[in-house]
C-alpha cells in the first residue's frame, strides 16, 4: 500500500502546478465546497498527517527490534493513512528510502505482531524528520465508534443532513490506546493558531447513498 501511495506521488509531482496532495479512497465525500477545502490546504504550511503514540499491542506492539539503528522503537507512531501533504512533503516522501526500507522489509501482516505499514510510515517518518510540520491528525473523518477492525460505513438510510452538519462541526480530533487502558484522548484541531473544525472529507460512503448525500448538498455551504 505504501508504494501504492509512493507511486501515487511521484505521478501528481510531474505537475508542476500542483501543490498539495490529498489521499482519498472511492468510499471518501467532501464535507465543504471546492473554495473552503482549497483555502484551508493552500492557506497553511503544514501537511495533515495523522500521527500519535500508541503503546497497545496495535500501535508500539507492531514495533520490530530489525528497524534499529535507524528507527527505535521510542520513535515508533501510529495514525489514519488519508493524508493530505505539501508538495516539499511529498517530495520527501519519494526521497525516503533508508526508512521506507525498514517498513518494506519488517513492517507486514503476519500472526502475533500485524504491522500495517501504511499506518505507521508516514507518521513514524514525520515523527523522526520534521515533527513541526506536521498536524498531527488527518483531514479525513472516519467513524471508529463501533470498536470493530473496519470503520463505520454509511448506508443511504444512514445520510441525514444531521449526520453531515454534526461531522463539519467536529473541532476535536479523537483518539483511544490499544492497550487495555484504553486510554481517550480529545485534541482540539489547530489551524494557523485557530480552532477550527477538524474535517474536509469524510468516509466511508457506501455507493448507494450517493442520491441522500447530493439531496443534502447544501451542508456544504458553510
Amino acid at each position: 500500500m505504501v508504494d501504492a501511495e509512493k507511486r501515487l506521488l511521484a505521478n501528481a509531482l510531474e505537475d508542476v502546478d500542483n501543490q498539495f496532495f490529498v489521499l482519498l479512497s472511492d468510499s471518501c465525500v467532501p464535507l465543504h465546497t471546492f473554495d473552503y477545502i482549497y483555502n484551508f490546504l493552500m492557506g497553511t504550511n503544514v501537511s495533515f498527517i495523522d500521527c500519535f503514540l500508541d503503546p497497545g499491542p496495535h500501535g508500539s506492539g507492531r514495533y520490530s527490534v530489525e528497524m534499529l539503528p535507524e528507527i527505535e522503537q521510542r520513535d515508533f507512531r501510529k495514525g489514519a493513512q488519508w493524508f493530505a501533504v505539501t508538495r516539499r512533503h511529498a517530495l520527501l516522501i519519494l526521497a525516503d528510502h533508508l526508512y521506507y526500507n525498514k517498513f518494506e522489509l519488517y513492517c507486514k501482516p503476519a500472526e502475533g505482531r500485524n504491522c500495517i505499514a501504511d499506518e505507521h510510515y508516514l507518521p513514524t517518518l514525520f515523527n523522526m524528520v520534521d515533527p513541526g510540520g506536521i498536524s498531527n491528525w488527518s483531514v479525513t473523518h472516519v467513524d471508529w465508534s463501533e470498536g470493530k477492525w473496519h470503520p463505520r460505513s454509511y448506508r443511504a438510510i444512514d445520510v441525514t443532513y444531521a449526520l453531515l452538519k454534526n461531522i463539519t462541526a467536529i473541532k476535536e480530533n479523537f483518539r483511544i490506546t490499544s492497550d487495555d487502558k484504553k486510554v481517550v484522548t480529545m485534541t482540539p484541531c489547530m489551524w494557523n493558531g485557530t480552532k477550527r473544525p477538524c474535517y474536509l472529507f469524510a468516509r466511508k460512503f457506501y455507493p448507494e447513498a450517493l442520491n441522500n448525500l447530493l439531496k443534502h448538498s447544501s451542508y456544504t455551504s458553510t
